[in-house]
């Protein structure tokens, strides 16, 4: 429980700290930092907790061991309890490595066009189980679910990571999502008002802008986030979008008419709003550190996720306090949402095993099998076939270990050879592929900083020579349902196929033992 004394004597550069959550490594050593423009080091990191009094944290990379470490370091250096928070909308597994990998939440989507109580009763599990997962390891900010509805198949961000591309299924699945994590004490957060699934421009890289009016906004954007705020969501996230018909000027994390006027006044949200991360360049961009923090607090954000450099966004706003910008009563109010937000967390037992014995992983499996997709015959053994991996980034395929399935299983059914093939392949290395039996797995989904949603130029190219030399001898594509509609629409009707929404090793076994019947 946090200590309301405390609360009381902050200084003013202390109130506007608590407005900042700050992105550490999850990995113990600054040696292992992945992102060192975006991570400080330990040093710098306890200086922002300490000595600034920073929020949060939200932590990426590392062991869910490491991780439970780290927790517990951070919130010893902190004055004030802090929120502890990770992008795992697929489970903590997606994080941190050893706890639990959910299928992408598109995955329960498909499941609910056929049975969409069996859908809602998966859903509520997962957001249980996730928030179970996240405790264990120290976390109380679960940065999900995602309820934007993606309509547009050529999304480079969203995609699979909305439940669906209906209202009505976002809707539904996203409440039972958060009433499933609200059984624990942790946050959760419904992103990314006033919605970011009908956008063909990834934010991290570049502005999108979406040209719909508030009618169209009513009718599908804005339903998620009404049924996520009914079912008690903690905290909504900002979209780095422009919508000209509801601001001209600004995107909606900077802008007082979508946070204030539509989501605080029209929405009447009374929790958090957390801007998504400053650091992206749809916002960096154009407004940097300090134009950035002033703009969105103004706009209505209690929370500044991720700004580029912490102490100058704290010192931007206290600026902007000072000279009489903003009101002190603006920030008094964000301070008194996030001391309520953190007044709901307190300490609960559960133990770092959980993350291996938890019921997630039956419940991650379901999901996996009942969303599975099957068509064409059984896949037969062949001699001397080729068992051929199409990624995005064959250095950065992290799904792909040594003994996963997808590389350990092909050779059981005669697919001896091995090639992997991405995005840097050069096309005139594809002309060289012998017309041999060749399994295809295409691993492809819409993933931040890569601009677009689709196959590769040498991944088509790829597909195209085994199919003029008839050498595909069975297809499984993981992630993208929109991929896999495109490819198997010029295969023939028999050729053994299959879909998975998941990549992760336990979905390949999943999928490759469907194959083979």
């Amino acid at each position: 429980m946090t200590n309301l004394n405390v609360w009381d004597h902050l200084s003013l550069a202390q109130q506007v700290a608590q407005m900042v959550v700050v992105r550490a490594s999850g990995y113990r050593y600054d040696r292992q930092i992945q992102y060192p423009a975006w991570e400080p080091d330990a040093t710098t990191l306890q200086t922002w907790v300490q000595e600034l009094g920073v929020g949060g944290v939200i932590l990426l990379g590392g062991s869910a061991v490491e991780v439970a470490e780290r927790c517990r370091q951070l919130q010893g250096w902190a004055n004030l309890p802090l929120l502890l928070a990770a992008d795992i909308e697929e489970g903590v597994g997606q994080r941190f490595s050893g706890a639990t990998e959910f299928p992408p939440p598109a995955a329960l989507g498909a499941i609910a066009q056929r049975d969409l109580n069996r859908a809602i009763e998966l859903a509520t599990a997962m957001g249980a189980s996730t928030a179970a997962e996240a405790l264990a390891l120290g976390l109380n900010w679960v940065l999900a679910p995602v309820v934007d509805v993606n309509n547009n198949p050529a999304n480079p961000v969203i995609n699979v990571r909305a439940f669906a591309e209906t209202p009505a299924l976002v809707s539904a699945l996203a409440e039972a999502f958060i009433r499933g994590a609200r059984q624990f004490p942790v946050l959760t957060a419904a992103k990314h008002f006033p919605g970011h699934g009908d956008t063909a421009t990834d934010s991290h890289l570049e502005l999108p802008v979406l040209p719909h009016d508030r009618d169209r906004l009513d009718v599908i954007e804005w339903p998620p986030f009404e049924a996520a705020i009914t079912a008690g969501v903690d905290s909504v996230m900002s979209a780095h979008v422009l919508l000209p018909a509801l601001d001209a000027e600004y995107p909606a994390t900077l802008s007082s008419a979508i946070l204030t006027g539509i989501l605080r006044q029209k929405m009447g949200f009374e929790g958090l709003i957390v801007t998504d991360a400053l650091v992206m360049g749809a916002i960096a961009n154009t407004y940097g550190t300090a134009a950035a923090a002033v703009k969105a607090v103004e706009a209505g954000a209690d929370i500044l996720l991720m700004p580029p450099d912490p102490p100058a966004a704290i010192a931007a706003v206290v600026a902007a306090v000072e000279s009489g910008r903003i009101s002190p009563d603006r920030i008094q109010a964000s301070l008194q949402r996030i001391q309520k937000a953190k007044a709901r967390l307190h300490n609960l037992a559960i133990d770092l095993d959980y993350c291996q014995t938890t019921p997630a992983v039956a419940i991650a499996t379901a999901i996996q099998e009942e969303s599975l997709q099957r068509a064409g015959k059984e896949l037969l053994a062949v001699p001397l076939g080729v068992n051929c991996l199409i990624v995005d980034d064959a250095l950065r395929s992290s799904f792909l270990p040594r003994t996963c399935p997808a590389l350990t299983l092909p050779p059981q059914w005669g697919f001896q050879e091995r090639l992997v093939i991405d995005q840097f392949t050069p096309v005139d290395a594809i002309t060289a592929l012998a017309a041999k039996p060749t399994l295809v797995q295409v691993f492809s989904r819409g993933n931040p900083f890569r601009g677009n949603a689709g196959l590769s130029t040498s991944a088509i190219a790829t597909l195209q020579h085994l199919q003029q030399q008839g050498a595909v001898a069975a297809l499984v594509v993981y992630g993208s349902p929109y991929v896999y509609r495109e490819l198997t629409g010029a295969l023939p009707a028999n050729l053994p196929r299959v879909f998975s929404y998941g990549h992760s090793p336990a979905a390949q076994a999943i999928a490759l033992q469907a194959l083979a019947g």
